[in-house]
């Protein structure tokens, strides 16, 4: 889904729109299964009993509260928080209720790098933290192929047409 042109200013332009990576959506899709299974499970359980029907709903609200909670707010957290990058800024939306947006224009990136852990590398994602004129630098997790990212973001900070390197280009030593 892009982003909406309406919200960019004229001339601008998204280069990267992503959502966080899907495995933080792993944890939300194993309370739904272990809910909704162990539901079912003590459902079945308790169905001997006199005070079944009683007991069946109020493992109903149970599993609901659980699930409406623990997988669904999750999802509905995950689809609603956007990062972006465009020609002119990084953007950063979060929230369903309480919207937080954070935009960093891109003349004000000091610097950029990005960090990810043996799994990250295995699942493709990463941290990107990026250094601008604030006083800590900000961390945005759980960044789908954060490496690219990276580089797309340092090619549009740094996009300068006369450096862009085109084949046959030599520099006056004969390197490429």
């Amino acid at each position: 889904m892009a982003y909406p042109d309406d919200l960019l200013s004229t001339g601008e332009h998204v280069v990267i729109h992503q959502h966080p990576h899907w495995k933080t959506l792993v944890v939300p899709a194993l309370v739904l299964v272990v809910a909704v299974g162990g539901g079912g499970w003590l459902a079945v359980l308790v169905s001997d009993f006199g005070w079944a029907s009683i007991a069946r709903v109020v493992l109903a609200v149970v599993v609901a509260v659980l699930v409406a909670w623990l997988a669904l707010a999750p999802v509905i957290r995950w689809r609603t928080t956007h990062f972006i990058i465009t020609s002119e800024r990084v953007m950063y939306r979060i929230g369903v209720f309480k919207r937080t947006g954070l935009d960093i224009p891109l003349g004000r990136i000091d610097s950029i790098r990005f960090e990810h852990t043996l799994l990250d590398r295995v699942l493709g994602c990463g941290t990107l933290v990026i250094e601008s004129a604030s006083d800590e630098p900000l961390e945005f997790d759980d960044i789908g192929r954060v490496e690219k990212v990276h580089s797309m973001l340092y090619r549009e900070i740094n996009d300068n047409p006369a450096d862009d390197h085109r084949p046959g280009d030599r520099v006056a030593d004969g390197r490429a």
